[in-house]
């Protein structure tokens, strides 16, 4: 079988001390902020970068993890991580990479101010496989950032990308360009991603990305992609250290739902089948010869999953679960929401080459990220 070509990115996450171990459908907006967030009118008279910057900002944090590991003598080491988060909800509940969190000891988010505030984050839920990471803090009356729709996104259009690049002095960072493309597949190298949300390899998968060329540079990690009304599109995850004026956000559409679940019931235990899945389309069903023209094609599947114990593997396409049909990739995380950890299930799949086959799957519970006592 011929390969999938996909890029292989870095992860935009900054260790200053040492390196920090590192499908859904879309909610209602209005339930994942409340009150909704209401957007007045961008003054036409301010510059449009500008204004969105003064819309936006208020609600970007500062998202700085400690990570105690012990070393070869039996002593212990401390190592701290800088990423960037936003603010869905004024009650406290921000928003970053799983990535960003994963491993540490202790969580603090610094707000934007001038004179930044500073308060103790815990986690309550996320979703590994899509480097999502959802946090609480104790306070109330934030400053909230609306959410978009990655789905209306189109080629050339203007975003801004806000967070704490390089975790250099003076606040966060402004870049500006625009979308150079949709539906990426990318490959992020995460040494300290558990085996079972990246496999044996610690490679994470990211399909349904949002490339752009407004620079995503390590630190950037969890902060927002907004469009030029204010309204985030994507969570800037990926970076590219062999080509200049190349990054990769994760499609606000993709996790939307699972901050909506964490919202709702934290830290609740949610079904999981380990594959990472993008929609078929004409140049993948021509690349791989499939004879499907719909349902979920499989990316990978992690090591220790449950796809890859039942026997699924990268180039099956996933065609029903649970016998109900997948149509599409967002299917997979619909049909998963309605289940339960320990349910087991049918799949079906196509094979390349045609062959149909159904595997019985006991599913597992979604990986979190892993915050020390």
């Amino acid at each position: 079988m011929r390969r999938f070509l996909v890029p292989f990115v870095s992860l935009a996450v900054l260790a200053t001390a040492c390196s920090l171990p590192q499908g859904g459908t879309s909610a209602d907006p209005g339930q994942i902020a409340e009150p909704a967030v209401v957007l007045p009118p961008l003054d036409p008279g301010q510059e449009p970068v500008a204004a969105v910057v003064d819309r936006v900002l208020p609600a970007v944090v500062n998202v700085t993890t400690d990570v105690f590991r012990a070393d070869p003598l039996g002593g212990s080491q401390e190592a701290q991580g800088v990423g960037t988060g936003f603010i869905v909800r004024a009650d406290g509940v921000i928003v970053t990479n799983c990535h960003v969190v994963e491993g540490a000891s202790r969580i603090t988010v610094s707000t934007s101010e001038q004179e930044p505030r500073r308060f103790q984050a815990r986690v309550i839920g996320g979703d590994c496989e899509h480097d999502l990471a959802v946090l609480d803090v104790d306070v109330e009356s934030l400053p909230t950032v609306a959410l978009g729709d990655s789905s209306e996104l189109r080629l050339g259009q203007r975003v801004v990308a806000l967070g704490y690049a390089l975790a250099l002095e003076g606040g966060p960072s402004v870049t500006t360009g625009i979308v150079s493309s949709l539906d990426r597949t990318v490959r992020a190298q995460d040494p300290g991603c558990p085996q079972e949300a990246c496999g044996p390899d610690g490679v994470r998968i990211y399909s349904g990305a949002i490339q752009t060329d407004a620079a995503i540079n390590r630190g950037n990690s969890g902060g927002p992609l907004v469009d030029m009304q204010g309204r985030v599109i994507g969570i800037n995850s990926a970076g590219n250290d062999t080509a200049e004026n190349i990054g990769f956000a994760i499609a606000i559409d993709s996790v939307e739902a699972a901050i909506l679940r964490a919202i709702e019931a934290p830290l609740a235990p949610e079904a999981y089948l380990g594959v990472s899945t993008t929609p078929i389309t004409s140049d993948l069903s021509f690349q791989f010869e499939l004879t499907v023209d719909s349902g979920a094609f499989v990316l990978g599947t992690t090591g220790d999953g449950p796809a890859a114990i039942a026997g699924i593997r990268e180039g099956d396409v996933i065609t029903a679960i649970d016998g109900r049909p997948v149509a599409s990739a967002e299917d997979v995380g619909n049909i998963l929401g309605s289940l339960d950890p320990g349910d087991r299930v049918e799949v079906e799949v196509a094979h390349a080459g045609g062959q149909s086959q159904t595997f019985a799957v006991t599913l597992g519970t979604r990986p979190l990220p892993t915050v020390l006592p």
